[in-house]
């Protein structure tokens, strides 16, 4: 491991953008409970991307490792996933991202309404974060990159298990297991829709 970090100065700066986002998804939490008397989400996974992690990733994309490719180039040093119990609370908690102020969306992909082809879903956002803080390009505020993905409970689980199958060397029957993870992927979504159904049926009565 490098002794100077990819992120150099702006290492800290990296730990205020994240704790802020935090914040964020903490007072909409608090609001959803407030309102309607129910959680907005079930969970949170977050973190910053290592520095071996970047640094391998910066090399495998060819760019120079150095702190611009980090902080602005690659933009997913600060990772948040967001876990929800249903679909609808997903396109919830994106449209509460997509008015606030200080962040604007850079891009966004809806892998819910269009999965990709193994059958994977989530809700992706690449978020430039407005901070009172110094960039590497000398602003104050300044811009930081945040990766969102917003997920149902069932979404996640499939993801995790379908990442773990990725990593696995020589498994026979490659085909037939990429087959069956599809099959399961598409089932979990048709729980995903049953669910939803029947917590709008119990919301309206």
């Amino acid at each position: 491991m490098s002794e100077t970090s990819i992120y150099g100065i702006y290492e800290l700066a990296l730990e205020r953008v994240l704790d802020n986002m935090l914040d964020i998804l903490d007072e909409y939490q608090a609001k959803c409970v407030e309102t309607m008397g129910s959680n907005g989400f079930e969970h949170i996974t977050y973190r910053i991307k290592s520095d071996d992690s970047m640094r391998e990733k910066i090399r495998g994309k060819g760019l120079p490792e150095n702190e611009e490719s980090a902080l602005v180039t690659v933009k997913d040093a600060i990772g948040i996933r967001v876990i929800c119990s249903f679909v609808d609370d997903v396109f919830e908690v994106v449209d509460y991202i997509r008015n606030l102020d200080n962040i604007e969306i850079i891009d966004e992909k809806d892998y819910i309404r269009h999965a990709k082809s193994n059958g994977y879903r989530s809700y992706h956002m690449i978020l430039a974060v407005k901070v009172p803080l110094p960039d590497l390009h000398g602003d104050n505020p300044g811009t930081y990159y945040v990766e969102l993905q917003v997920r149902t409970i069932a979404m996640d689980t499939w993801a995790s298990l379908e990442h773990k199958m990725k990593y696995k060397k020589d498994i026979a029957n490659q085909e037939l297991l990429v087959a069956e993870l599809k099959r399961v992927a598409d089932e979990l979504a048709s729980c995903d829709l049953s669910m939803q159904t029947i917590h709008d049926i119990i919301k309206k009565s």
